[in-house]
This record gives C-alpha cells, structure tokens and sequence, in this order.
C-alpha cells in the first residue's frame, strides 16, 4: 500500500505543466505573435516569420494549414504525427509555442480534450471566450495544471447576448475560481468596444492571464496600427501590467497588413522591449 502514494505523487508530477523558460524573456517580457496575424501562411511559416520579426514565442489557433501542401490543420484534433510535426518545426525555429485559441468548447469533454492537446503541446495557456463552461475549464485547469483564459471580441450594451466584452462580466466569472483561471486582455477589441484598455487592465488586477496587444487607429471599428501610433495607450497599458506584476505572455496580433505583416509585427515587439520591466 506504500507504493500507491509515491505513485499518485509521480502521476501528480507529470501533469505539471512546465512555466514559460524563463531564458525567453526579452527586456523583462515574454513576448511574441499569435499565428492568426500571419493566417494567410501556414503554422510553419507562421513560425519562421515570427522569428523574424524578433519573436521567441507563438500562440496558435485552430484551422491553420499546418505547412505548404498538408492537408492537416492546427488544432486539439490533429493527427498525433501532424502534432508532433509542429512540435518539431517549433524546436527547429527556437520558438516556444505557448498558447492555443481563440477555442471554443461546446461541452466538458470539448474542454477536456482541449486541455489534454494544451498538456501533450506543453503550453502555458489556452484561450477562449466559451465562459458558460467555467466548471469544466476550472477543473482542466487544475487537472492538467495550465491557465485559462478568456477573451474577448468588440461588444455593446445593444448586444446583451455577447458578453466576454465587458471585463467587469468577465471578473464576475474569474474572480472566485482558481487563480489558473482569468483573462486575455485584447487591447484592440477594447478600443473596438469603445473602452479603455488600461482602464479594463485595472478592473482585471491579478486574473490577467495572457495579452493580445494590437493598437488602433481609433475607437469602434478601426483600422490596426503600430504600437505607439493609435488611441490604445499601449506605453500606459505596459506600465500597468508591470504594477500588477503580469508575468504571462504577450501576443502581438497584428490585424492588418496580412501579406506582409512582419515589418509591423517587429515594431511592436520592439516597442514592447523598449518599455523593459
């Protein structure tokens, strides 16, 4: 009867989810791109442009060709092999893949095999805006001991059917679940919602998970532009996140540009790296 618990404690260890290496860093942050930026590419191009423009991370989303002249697709679906393909290309670029989503989930086994594709990926995170499943995704959480973390589309109070917009819905989700538990603080689609992104930071303190960080050129439905040239304040939302002490990743999510979009993309990295912890 000895050996149960040793085994129980060795079962335990194995889903621990390993913290971003902390060699990423750059300036004080972990920063990179989330693949939807480069979605006219495939998952392997995405991840070579992303090294290009200075980035050591991604975040994946689902439905991406997986490389030129596969039939496979990103996602918690994926053939095995196809997975470890891209597992491989990430090793090979030196990009650490981080995140996956935006991902919706229909029903707790949805969630659980989300999480378990998250586990097998060694992520950090997984991102979605399927916040009437919060018990199931608290549970993954702990399980497989990787964060959560919803996100959010523009929204309005003429819409009460969307929510994930508003980030006080979102806190009244998060705020008395486990703490692997929170946001992705999409600073654009603030802007799109017409708030104010370091004041939706703020309402946030503590449950923020991951950043999609895109700039635009004015609130509501507006172009994306380049960090620093927009109505975001992303200089304001940076020195928030370091009074909270954000430690997850940043996602440049360039929203514009699609063909050629790594000059953009390596401004905002640089951008980011200029406001250093």
């Amino acid at each position: 009867m000895r050996h149960i618990p040793l085994l129980a404690l060795a079962l335990a260890s194995n889903l621990h989810a390993d913290p971003i290496p902390e060699n990423l860093r750059q300036n004080g942050w972990f920063i990179g791109a989330q693949a939807y930026t480069f979605k006219e590419f495939s998952a392997f191009e995405a991840i070579a442009k992303t090294k290009e423009a200075g980035g050591n991370m991604i975040e994946f989303f689902p439905g991406q060709i997986l490389k030129p002249g596969s039939t496979d697709k990103v996602g918690h679906t994926m053939p095995e092999a196809a997975m470890q393909e891209l597992k491989a290309e990430c090793k090979r670029q030196g990009v650490h893949a981080v995140n996956y989503g935006v991902i919706a989930a229909k029903s707790p086994e949805d969630v659980r095999a989300i999480m378990s594709f998250a586990k097998k990926m060694g992520l950090y995170a997984v991102c979605t805006e399927s916040t009437e499943l919060i018990a199931a995704w608290e549970a993954g959480a702990k399980e497989f001991d990787i964060k959560v973390a919803f996100h959010e589309h523009g929204g309005s109070m003429d819409k009460p059917k969307y929510k994930v917009w508003n980030p006080l819905y979102i806190l009244g989700v998060v705020e008395s679940r486990d703490p692997r538990v929170g946001a992705c603080a999409d600073l654009g689609h603030w802007c799109t919602s017409n708030l104010k992104p370091v004041e939706c930071l703020r309402i946030l303190e503590g449950r923020v998970i991951s950043v999609h960080l895109k700039d635009k050129a004015a609130y509501g439905k507006a172009p994306v532009v380049v960090a620093g040239t927009g109505v975001v304040d992303v200089a304001a939302c940076l020195e928030e996140l370091k009074k909270q002490k954000f430690d997850g990743h940043i996602s440049i999510e360039h929203e514009n540009d699609w063909k050629n979009s790594v000059p953009q993309v390596r401004a905002n990295i640089d951008f980011v790296k200029a406001h250093g912890k």
